[in-house]
Protein backbone atom coordinates (compact mmCIF):
# COMPACT_ATOMS: atom_id res chain seq x y z
CA UNK A 1 0.00 0.00 0.00
CA UNK A 2 3.04 2.53 0.71
CA UNK A 3 4.62 1.75 -2.66
CA UNK A 4 1.06 2.61 -4.08
CA UNK A 5 0.80 5.91 -2.04
CA UNK A 6 4.67 6.90 -3.78
CA UNK A 7 3.83 6.00 -6.99
CA UNK A 8 0.66 7.83 -6.54
CA UNK A 9 2.36 10.76 -5.14
CA UNK A 10 5.09 11.10 -7.51
CA UNK A 11 2.72 11.18 -10.15
CA UNK A 12 1.08 14.35 -8.72
CA UNK A 13 4.79 15.84 -8.45
CA UNK A 14 5.51 15.26 -12.31
CA UNK A 15 1.78 16.69 -13.08
CA UNK A 16 3.11 19.87 -11.49
CA UNK A 17 6.64 19.89 -13.50
CA UNK A 18 4.12 19.19 -16.85
CA UNK A 19 2.55 22.62 -15.87
CA UNK A 20 5.28 24.49 -15.44
CA UNK A 21 6.21 26.72 -18.50
CA UNK A 22 10.09 26.78 -17.44
CA UNK A 23 9.93 23.33 -17.74
CA UNK A 24 8.15 22.31 -21.27
CA UNK A 25 9.36 19.31 -22.51
CA UNK A 26 9.20 18.96 -26.12
CA UNK A 27 11.69 16.05 -27.02
CA UNK A 28 14.12 13.55 -25.34
CA UNK A 29 16.73 15.98 -25.39
CA UNK A 30 15.18 18.32 -23.04
CA UNK A 31 16.02 19.52 -19.15
CA UNK A 32 13.43 16.78 -17.01
CA UNK A 33 12.23 14.88 -20.13
CA UNK A 34 13.45 11.67 -18.22
CA UNK A 35 11.86 12.25 -15.05
CA UNK A 36 8.42 12.50 -17.37
CA UNK A 37 9.03 10.26 -20.88
CA UNK A 38 7.90 6.86 -19.77
CA UNK A 39 6.80 7.29 -16.43
CA UNK A 40 3.07 7.26 -15.15
CA UNK A 41 1.36 10.68 -14.55
CA UNK A 42 -2.02 12.06 -13.58
CA UNK A 43 -3.11 14.40 -16.13
CA UNK A 44 -6.13 16.35 -16.61
CA UNK A 45 -8.89 14.56 -18.78
CA UNK A 46 -9.24 17.61 -20.90
CA UNK A 47 -5.89 18.36 -21.77
CA UNK A 48 -6.16 15.34 -23.81
CA UNK A 49 -7.29 14.60 -27.52
CA UNK A 50 -8.63 11.50 -29.21
CA UNK A 51 -6.10 9.87 -31.15
CA UNK A 52 -7.03 10.64 -35.65
CA UNK A 53 -5.23 7.63 -36.12
CA UNK A 54 -7.44 5.34 -33.93
CA UNK A 55 -7.76 1.93 -36.05
CA UNK A 56 -10.83 0.99 -33.99
CA UNK A 57 -13.72 3.16 -35.40
CA UNK A 58 -16.79 1.81 -33.08
CA UNK A 59 -17.25 1.07 -29.36
CA UNK A 60 -19.44 -0.38 -27.54
CA UNK A 61 -21.70 0.90 -24.99
CA UNK A 62 -22.67 -1.86 -22.35
CA UNK A 63 -19.10 -2.80 -22.47
CA UNK A 64 -17.76 1.32 -21.79
CA UNK A 65 -20.30 1.34 -18.96
CA UNK A 66 -19.28 -1.63 -17.33
CA UNK A 67 -15.96 -0.56 -17.35
CA UNK A 68 -16.89 2.89 -16.23
CA UNK A 69 -18.49 0.99 -13.49
CA UNK A 70 -14.91 -0.86 -12.39
CA UNK A 71 -13.01 2.24 -12.81
CA UNK A 72 -15.30 3.80 -10.11
CA UNK A 73 -14.55 0.90 -8.57
CA UNK A 74 -11.17 0.27 -8.44
CA UNK A 75 -9.67 3.27 -10.36
CA UNK A 76 -7.56 3.12 -13.73
CA UNK A 77 -5.55 0.15 -13.20
CA UNK A 78 -3.59 0.29 -16.71
CA UNK A 79 -2.83 3.60 -17.52
CA UNK A 80 -3.55 4.77 -20.52
CA UNK A 81 -0.69 6.09 -23.03
CA UNK A 82 -0.03 9.47 -24.75
CA UNK A 83 2.03 12.02 -26.85
CA UNK A 84 2.67 15.19 -25.79
CA UNK A 85 1.76 17.76 -28.63
CA UNK A 86 2.10 21.24 -26.97
CA UNK A 87 2.47 22.63 -23.30
CA UNK A 88 -0.45 21.12 -21.29
CA UNK A 89 -1.91 19.47 -24.21
CA UNK A 90 -1.49 15.55 -25.15
CA UNK A 91 -3.12 13.24 -27.56
CA UNK A 92 -3.97 9.60 -26.69
CA UNK A 93 -1.96 6.84 -28.84
CA UNK A 94 -4.08 3.76 -26.53
CA UNK A 95 -6.17 3.30 -24.01
CA UNK A 96 -9.34 5.14 -26.02
CA UNK A 97 -11.79 2.87 -24.17
CA UNK A 98 -10.25 3.65 -20.53
CA UNK A 99 -10.34 7.27 -21.59
CA UNK A 100 -13.91 7.44 -22.43
CA UNK A 101 -14.86 5.13 -19.73
CA UNK A 102 -13.34 7.67 -17.61
CA UNK A 103 -14.53 10.37 -18.99
CA UNK A 104 -18.15 8.81 -18.46
CA UNK A 105 -18.14 8.78 -14.90
CA UNK A 106 -16.79 12.29 -14.73
CA UNK A 107 -13.02 11.79 -13.62
CA UNK A 108 -10.67 15.12 -13.83
CA UNK A 109 -7.63 13.09 -14.31
CA UNK A 110 -6.27 9.92 -15.58
CA UNK A 111 -2.75 8.00 -15.13
CA UNK A 112 -0.87 8.31 -18.46
CA UNK A 113 2.43 6.94 -19.86
CA UNK A 114 3.74 10.10 -21.66
CA UNK A 115 5.86 9.31 -25.05
CA UNK A 116 7.17 12.11 -27.40
CA UNK A 117 6.73 10.81 -30.77
CA UNK A 118 5.94 12.26 -34.81
CA UNK A 119 2.69 11.45 -36.45
CA UNK A 120 4.18 8.79 -38.03
CA UNK A 121 5.39 7.09 -35.05
CA UNK A 122 2.02 7.52 -33.35
CA UNK A 123 -0.05 6.02 -35.98
CA UNK A 124 2.74 3.49 -36.00
CA UNK A 125 2.20 2.91 -32.13
CA UNK A 126 -1.33 3.29 -32.00
CA UNK A 127 -2.14 0.84 -35.01
CA UNK A 128 0.45 -1.99 -33.85
CA UNK A 129 -0.88 -1.54 -30.36
CA UNK A 130 -4.25 -2.05 -31.45
CA UNK A 131 -3.44 -5.10 -33.35
CA UNK A 132 -2.71 -6.81 -30.22
CA UNK A 133 -5.65 -6.61 -28.86
CA UNK A 134 -8.16 -9.25 -28.72
CA UNK A 135 -11.32 -7.69 -28.99
CA UNK A 136 -10.96 -5.89 -32.68
CA UNK A 137 -13.00 -7.18 -35.31
CA UNK A 138 -11.63 -9.11 -38.46
CA UNK A 139 -11.68 -5.92 -40.73
CA UNK A 140 -10.81 -3.90 -38.05
CA UNK A 141 -7.60 -5.53 -37.98
CA UNK A 142 -7.43 -5.88 -41.75
CA UNK A 143 -8.12 -2.18 -41.83
CA UNK A 144 -4.86 -1.50 -39.61
CA UNK A 145 -2.52 -3.48 -41.43
CA UNK A 146 -3.55 -1.83 -44.66
CA UNK A 147 -2.51 1.47 -43.15
CA UNK A 148 0.88 0.37 -41.99
CA UNK A 149 0.71 -0.74 -45.65
CA UNK A 150 -0.02 2.00 -47.07
CA UNK A 151 0.70 5.02 -44.60
CA UNK A 152 4.02 3.96 -42.60
CA UNK A 153 5.36 2.21 -46.02
CA UNK A 154 5.84 -1.24 -44.40
CA UNK A 155 5.78 -4.84 -46.20
CA UNK A 156 4.11 -7.39 -45.02
CA UNK A 157 6.91 -9.10 -43.69
CA UNK A 158 8.28 -6.00 -41.54
CA UNK A 159 4.89 -5.63 -40.63
CA UNK A 160 4.84 -9.69 -39.55
CA UNK A 161 7.93 -8.49 -37.47
CA UNK A 162 6.59 -5.47 -35.72
CA UNK A 163 3.01 -7.09 -34.67
CA UNK A 164 4.25 -10.76 -34.09
CA UNK A 165 2.11 -12.49 -37.05
CA UNK A 166 2.75 -14.80 -39.68
CA UNK A 167 2.65 -13.32 -42.75
CA UNK A 168 0.31 -15.65 -44.42
CA UNK A 169 -1.94 -14.66 -41.10
CA UNK A 170 -1.73 -10.91 -42.32
CA UNK A 171 -2.49 -11.65 -45.99
CA UNK A 172 -5.66 -13.66 -44.84
CA UNK A 173 -6.43 -10.49 -43.22
CA UNK A 174 -6.07 -8.06 -45.93
CA UNK A 175 -7.70 -10.43 -48.55
CA UNK A 176 -10.80 -9.87 -46.15
CA UNK A 177 -11.26 -6.63 -47.51
CA UNK A 178 -11.76 -7.87 -51.08
CA UNK A 179 -15.32 -8.95 -49.57
CA UNK A 180 -18.39 -6.00 -50.71
CA UNK A 181 -18.87 -3.95 -48.20
CA UNK A 182 -22.01 -5.01 -47.42
CA UNK A 183 -20.59 -8.65 -45.87
CA UNK A 184 -17.86 -6.55 -44.31
CA UNK A 185 -20.37 -4.70 -42.27
CA UNK A 186 -21.58 -8.07 -41.33
CA UNK A 187 -18.49 -9.20 -40.32
CA UNK A 188 -18.10 -6.44 -38.18
CA UNK A 189 -21.48 -6.85 -36.77
CA UNK A 190 -20.79 -10.79 -35.79
CA UNK A 191 -23.31 -12.14 -38.47
CA UNK A 192 -20.89 -13.80 -39.77
CA UNK A 193 -17.16 -15.28 -38.82
CA UNK A 194 -13.75 -14.50 -40.33
CA UNK A 195 -14.00 -18.48 -41.77
CA UNK A 196 -17.02 -17.49 -43.59
CA UNK A 197 -15.46 -14.59 -45.16
CA UNK A 198 -12.16 -16.40 -45.81
CA UNK A 199 -14.46 -19.09 -48.36
CA UNK A 200 -16.50 -16.02 -49.86
CA UNK A 201 -13.07 -13.95 -50.92
CA UNK A 202 -12.84 -17.20 -53.51
CA UNK A 203 -15.32 -15.80 -55.29
CA UNK A 204 -14.67 -12.99 -58.15
CA UNK A 205 -18.35 -11.61 -58.47
CA UNK A 206 -19.30 -9.18 -55.69
CA UNK A 207 -23.38 -10.29 -56.96
CA UNK A 208 -22.32 -13.93 -56.45
CA UNK A 209 -20.42 -12.85 -52.66
CA UNK A 210 -23.92 -10.97 -51.56
CA UNK A 211 -26.20 -14.92 -53.14
CA UNK A 212 -23.76 -16.88 -50.58
CA UNK A 213 -23.71 -14.63 -48.03
CA UNK A 214 -27.70 -13.76 -48.17
CA UNK A 215 -27.90 -18.00 -47.71
CA UNK A 216 -25.50 -18.20 -45.01
CA UNK A 217 -27.44 -15.90 -42.69
CA UNK A 218 -31.10 -17.40 -43.88
CA UNK A 219 -29.71 -20.96 -43.74
CA UNK A 220 -27.26 -20.18 -40.61
CA UNK A 221 -24.44 -21.96 -42.38
CA UNK A 222 -21.81 -23.07 -40.78
CA UNK A 223 -18.12 -21.84 -42.13
CA UNK A 224 -17.87 -25.86 -43.56
CA UNK A 225 -21.10 -25.69 -44.98
CA UNK A 226 -20.26 -22.09 -46.80
CA UNK A 227 -16.87 -23.40 -47.99
CA UNK A 228 -18.56 -26.50 -50.00
CA UNK A 229 -21.31 -24.08 -50.97
CA UNK A 230 -18.52 -21.89 -52.73
CA UNK A 231 -16.72 -24.35 -54.14
CA UNK A 232 -19.77 -26.44 -55.67
CA UNK A 233 -20.35 -22.60 -56.84
CA UNK A 234 -16.89 -22.40 -58.87
CA UNK A 235 -16.79 -25.46 -59.98
CA UNK A 236 -20.48 -25.08 -61.87
CA UNK A 237 -18.95 -21.17 -63.15
CA UNK A 238 -16.24 -23.30 -64.43
CA UNK A 239 -18.34 -26.02 -66.28
CA UNK A 240 -20.34 -23.94 -68.19
CA UNK A 241 -18.40 -23.02 -71.80
CA UNK A 242 -17.66 -19.25 -72.00
CA UNK A 243 -19.20 -18.95 -75.32
CA UNK A 244 -20.14 -21.53 -78.65
CA UNK A 245 -18.58 -18.87 -81.00
CA UNK A 246 -16.98 -20.30 -84.27
CA UNK A 247 -13.88 -18.59 -85.60
CA UNK A 248 -14.62 -14.98 -87.65
CA UNK A 249 -14.85 -15.43 -91.76
CA UNK A 250 -12.47 -13.25 -93.61
CA UNK A 251 -14.88 -10.85 -94.79
CA UNK A 252 -15.54 -9.43 -91.57
CA UNK A 253 -12.22 -9.68 -90.38
CA UNK A 254 -11.30 -7.50 -93.48
CA UNK A 255 -14.50 -5.29 -93.10
CA UNK A 256 -13.40 -4.98 -89.00
CA UNK A 257 -10.58 -2.31 -89.57
CA UNK A 258 -12.77 -0.03 -91.67
CA UNK A 259 -14.93 -0.06 -88.24
CA UNK A 260 -12.05 0.46 -86.31
CA UNK A 261 -10.82 3.46 -87.95
CA UNK A 262 -14.17 5.01 -88.07
CA UNK A 263 -15.12 4.41 -84.41
CA UNK A 264 -11.21 5.21 -83.54
CA UNK A 265 -11.74 1.86 -81.35
CA UNK A 266 -10.92 -1.48 -81.56
CA UNK A 267 -14.08 -3.56 -82.69
CA UNK A 268 -14.74 -6.65 -80.93
CA UNK A 269 -16.66 -8.67 -82.99
CA UNK A 270 -17.80 -12.68 -81.90
CA UNK A 271 -19.71 -14.82 -83.97
CA UNK A 272 -21.69 -18.04 -83.42
CA UNK A 273 -21.95 -21.38 -85.33
CA UNK A 274 -25.36 -20.37 -86.85
CA UNK A 275 -23.73 -17.53 -88.52
CA UNK A 276 -25.05 -15.00 -86.30
CA UNK A 277 -22.62 -12.60 -84.86
CA UNK A 278 -22.34 -9.31 -82.34
CA UNK A 279 -20.17 -6.50 -82.94
CA UNK A 280 -18.98 -4.49 -79.52
CA UNK A 281 -17.98 -0.94 -79.78
CA UNK A 282 -16.01 -0.04 -76.42
CA UNK A 283 -16.17 3.72 -75.22
CA UNK A 284 -13.99 5.16 -72.21
CA UNK A 285 -15.68 8.08 -70.94
CA UNK A 286 -19.14 9.74 -71.33
CA UNK A 287 -17.25 12.10 -74.07
CA UNK A 288 -16.16 9.42 -75.90
CA UNK A 289 -19.98 7.84 -75.62
CA UNK A 290 -21.19 11.43 -77.07
CA UNK A 291 -18.45 10.92 -79.97
CA UNK A 292 -19.32 7.50 -80.91
CA UNK A 293 -23.06 8.28 -80.85
CA UNK A 294 -22.80 11.33 -83.04
CA UNK A 295 -20.63 9.18 -85.45
CA UNK A 296 -23.37 6.63 -85.31
CA UNK A 297 -25.99 9.36 -85.64
CA UNK A 298 -23.76 11.29 -88.36
CA UNK A 299 -23.91 7.31 -90.56
CA UNK A 300 -27.60 7.17 -91.17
Amino acid sequence: MAKATKKQALGRGLSALLKDPENDIKSADDKNADKVVGNIVELDIDSIEVNPFQPRTSFNEEALRELASSIRELGVIQPITVRKLAFDKYQLVSGERRYRASKLIGLETIPAYIRIANDQESLEMALVENIQRQDLDPIEIALSYKRLIDEIDLTQEQMSERVGKKRSTIANYLRLLKLDPIIQTGMRDGFITMGHGRAMVNIASPIDQLEVYEKIISNKLSVRATEQLVKNLISAKDSIPESSSTEVPKYIKKGIKDFSDYFGHKIDVKMSRNGKGKITIPFHSEEDFNRIKKLVQRAK
